[in-house]
């Protein structure tokens, strides 16, 4: 990372994850019980509305900046100048340096993706899938992929506390834990971390990229536009996912849980290692004698 790269004004605006309320059991008993906050979020470019996100509120600022990158608005960080929000008014005014061009038509036509909290991605931003290339020398190996499991299954999060939230996790390529960000649906929670890739100049051609959620068509096309060549889920995936990274060349690992994983596409990038497996099996089974 170059810590004297160009960094946008933003705010450090805060929110509690979790709101308490009162659950009732099968018995009449009474409990307190906590659950995921969410709160929308209206961005206004420029002083133009743009979209409302339903958000939990964790990263707001790096939630902005990777909307705004992974829709194409915005092609370079430079040109964004201030990232504030305002809890107060939920919502968060973007200046920019020269305004986006065609804003109005670039931003006309909108899908609604699947998953939970109905994400949207501009009509445009499919016709730009031909254009992206992940690198063909990355390489992923089966060890690396059980430290991301186990990291992910012993890391302290909202969803542990409270459920009905999803996690997103950036990785390098060794399997260090870079950034995990959650919010209510898995499309925010990859866009904060594109923002936070973006504030750090880190790039993501040596990267993997981890969610909860299941590998949409939208999960896939933001990964691939931030060069990151494998995603992992402990959920499956859509047949359009697995279209789109194909197309693109992406690793798509499915159903990652404990030993088990389902390799689905871009089977050359990873590196299957049968010793150490064999290795495992045999301690667990000393472990168990």
């Amino acid at each position: 990372m170059n810590e004297q790269r160009y960094r946008p004004q933003l705010s450090q605006a805060s929110a509690s994850l979790t709101h308490e309320v009162t659950a009732i059991d099968e018995r009449g008993r009474r409990s307190m019980l906590h659950i995921p906050a969410e709160r929308p979020l209206t961005v206004y470019v420029d002083k133009r509305e743009l979209v409302t996100l339903m958000t939990l509120g964790g990263a707001p600022e790096a939630l902005t900046l990777g909307y705004l990158r992974n829709q194409r608005l915005v092609r370079s960080i430079e040109d964004i100048v201030s990232i504030q929000v305002d809890w107060s008014v939920d919502a968060v005014a973007v200046v920019t340096r020269n305004g986006i061009a065609g804003i109005e038509e670039r931003t006309a036509k909108k899908v609604v993706t699947t998953g939970c909290g109905q994400g949207s991605v501009f009509g445009g931003l499919m016709d730009e899938v031909d254009q992206i290339q992940l690198p063909p020398e990355a390489r992923l190996t089966q060890s690396v992929v059980y430290r991301i499991v186990e990291t992910i299954r012993t890391q302290q999060s909202v969803y542990k506390q409270a459920g009905s939230v999803h996690g997103c996790a950036l990785f390098s390529n060794t399997g260090e834990l870079l950034y995990f960000v959650e919010d209510v649906g898995r499309h925010n929670a990859v866009d904060a971390i594109a923002g936070l890739m973006w504030l750090d100049g880190m790039r993501g051609e040596d990267k993997v990229f981890y969610t909860t959620g299941r590998l949409t068509s939208e999960m896939v096309i933001k990964g691939a536009q931030m060069g990151i060549p494998f995603l992992l889920s402990r959920s499956g995936t859509t047949q359009m996912g697995h279209m789109v990274a194909e197309k693109v060349g992406m690793s798509l690992l499915a159903r990652c849980t404990g030993r088990h994983f389902l390799l689905l596409s871009g089977e050359e990038r990873l590196v299957f290692e049968p010793e150490f497996l064999d290795a495992l099996e045999a301690e667990r089974q000393r472990h168990y004698a």
